[in-house]
């Protein structure tokens, strides 16, 4: 196993790998209850909702695993599901069983891709610069959703879009103190200091009444046969519904892109040139995990950015993948006892990971202006519009313009233009969000 996982050649171990898989899934475990809330609206029944939930992310992060061999998690994304619930079913009006279709087509167009290594030939044609700021955006990002989750930051009022929260709110003050437990562990270099600073409020939040303890801890998943095989393939191949199939191709194809680069950067996974080597494969896990999932019953799924979590406590192979696979796994018996993570413990684990992404902001030539505008459009669309996929897009878009515009349009390979054509399209065609 050790000699699979090649732990010597990442210097890790099975302590080191258990710890991050179990970090990564503590910080990502909202996504059961989270996920089947938003699909509701959409129509889907909560309850096979959360089987599916479970079952995507335990079969995509094992496969990322056994096969892509990374400490990336795979689950259904935030931001596709709210695409899928508030604009093709509330607003446009079709129905779950056809935006299912739509995420369906999108996995067997990955597949296709990947196997043909055009995804591949694409993401080595995105820019040094754009993949370090892949990278800081997230971190950005990460560290608002930590933010909120906490309270520490809420929504503001017209003219002021976020302020302060109340610090005298019993969650704020366990996420601050969570926070400080977090940050003193991880300067003294304590191994598993982030999953500590979540257990340790999590516990505190018992103790003090403030987050209910679970009234049940363990039960049989609810029946998944009202959702499964229910995708409407003939309604989502109409000609009507192409400029949503258009959208959920690019959101989960640039959303993908950008967290492998991003979370490889931080593990140091990357080669000179800013490459993920053998990139195909974790990105063949996730077309699979993308066509399985609409098979049973939910939306697109992708790597992970609370992944990052389980990387800064070392993981660098796909071990804690399986890890984290399993965990997902007992979760199907267990859900009521895994959800009971209190928003404002895994929130203290996010703003910490997201201060500790920003390092590959060093990288960038500075006295170049065409590199650093699109990095800095990625960074701060990635955050300002609350979208991963929006950031990428801008950045991929604006780097040739850039260049093109500075007289350096030599410098733009074709990969480039054709991720910017699909950008473009993005902008064009997605149905209003």
């Amino acid at each position: 196993m050790e000699k699979y996982f090649a732990f010597k050649q990442h210097g890790t171990s099975y302590r080191r790998e258990i710890l991050a898989g179990t970090t990564t899934f503590l910080t990502m475990a909202y996504i059961i209850i989270v996920n089947p809330a938003i699909l509701e609206a959409a129509g889907i029944p909560r309850g096979p909702s959360t089987t599916a939930t479970i079952l995507a992310a335990a079969f995509g992060t094992a496969i990322m695993g056994l096969y892509a061999r990374r400490p990336f998690a795979i689950a259904p994304y935030m931001g596709e599901n709210a695409f899928i619930s508030f604009t093709v079913v509330k607003a446009l009006g079709f129905s779950w069983q056809e935006a299912l279709g739509a995420v369906f087509i999108a996995g067997v167009l990955f597949m296709v891709l990947t196997a043909l290594k055009i995804r591949r030939w694409l993401a080595e044609a995105i820019p040094l610069s754009l993949k370090c700021s892949f990278a800081v955006g997230i971190g950005f990002f990460i560290t608002f959703i930590g933010l909120n989750e906490t309270g520490i930051v809420v929504p503001g009022v017209p003219g002021a879009p976020v302020r302060l929260g109340d610090i005298s709110q019993p969650p704020v003050i366990l996420a601050l103190c969570g926070l400080f437990l977090t940050v003193a562990l991880l300067l003294r270099k304590i191994r598993g200091a982030i999953v500590i600073g979540i257990l340790a409020t999590t516990l505190m939040s018992f103790l003090t009444g403030v987050t209910p303890l679970p009234r049940t801890l363990a039960g049989l998943p609810p029946d998944l046969s009202p959702i499964a095989l229910k995708l409407d393939l003939a309604g989502a191949l109409s000609p009507k519904f192409f400029p949503v199939v258009l959208t959920i191709f690019i959101m989960a194809f640039v959303d993908t892109i950008g967290t492998l680069i991003g979370l490889s950067a931080r593990a140091e996974l990357l080669d000179e040139n800013g490459n993920l080597p053998e990139i195909e494969k974790p990105m063949l896990a996730d077309a699979l995990a993308t066509s399985l999932a609409p098979l049973i019953g939910t939306t697109t799924t992708g790597a992970y950015i609370e992944s990052a979590a389980g990387i800064e406590e070392g993981g660098r192979t796909g071990f804690s993948s399986l890890v984290t696979a399993g965990l997902f796994l007992l979760a199907l018996f267990f859900a009521p006892l895994c959800t009971a993570v209190p928003p404002h413990a895994y929130g203290i684990a996010l703003v910490v990971i997201g201060s500790l992404m920003i390092s590959p902001v060093s990288r960038l030539d500075f006295r170049d202006t065409s590199e650093v505008i699109p990095a800095f459009l990625t960074i701060v669309l990635i955050s300002f519009t609350y979208n991963i996929g929006v950031g990428i897009t801008a950045g991929l878009l604006s780097w040739p313009l850039c260049k093109a515009v500075s007289g350096r349009i030599r410098e733009v390979p074709v990969g480039a233009w054709v991720l910017a054509l699909l950008s473009l399209s993005f902008f064009l065609f997605s149905p209003k969000m």
